[in-house]
């Protein structure tokens, strides 16, 4: 018998509702943009290199992917990816003097 661990299953994440998908999209953005901002170590590397231009990308695909998601969520949730947005866009403000 295998171990769980050593299972892999598959993962189709195209069956993910539309919503759902978006805002996984903003937190992997989110992850990509700290770390391009070169304020998080890249995992596995543990090496911190900053690309603004992809860190800003990554920051202003979010502010779309927010705005497309306003009419479809809930009050609290809009105002958490807000306050994600605007730490994104504090720190690399910041990041970028």
């Amino acid at each position: 018998m295998e171990d769980d661990e050593e299972k892999q299953v598959a993962f189709d994440i195209s069956s993910l509702d539309t919503y759902v998908l978006l805002r996984l999209f903003i937190s992997i953005l989110s992850e990509k943009a700290w770390q391009d901002m070169g304020l998080r170590a890249k995992p596995g590397t543990e090496k911190v290199e900053e690309d603004v231009v992809r860190a800003k990308l990554a920051i202003d695909c979010i502010a779309f992917l927010i705005n497309s998601l306003e009419p479809f969520i809930e009050d609290d949730e809009m105002n958490s990816l807000r306050n994600l947005l605007a730490d994104l866009q504090i720190n690399f403000a910041g990041q970028t003097k």
